[in-house]
């Protein structure tokens, strides 16, 4: 399942590395591409979409 999330506090690479780092600590299989220009998380997996929010929001990330 594809899950696409807009997560407006995005701001740079590091940030990027951190949303894909909390996503694969809770999923570790899943797939993970960020676009810092547009602010969106495309997540490739089986886990819940309430999982994968939940890895985000915990790493200090807010979404919208």
């Amino acid at each position: 399942m594809t899950i696409k999330l807009k997560v407006p506090t995005i701001k740079c690479e590091g940030c990027a590395e951190t949303v894909t780092a909390a996503v694969l600590n809770a999923v570790a299989d899943a797939k993970v591409a960020v676009d810092v220009d547009s602010k969106v998380v495309v997540v490739e997996t089986q886990a819940s979409e309430a999982s994968i929010k939940q890895a985000i929001t915990s790493a200090g990330h807010e979404i919208d």
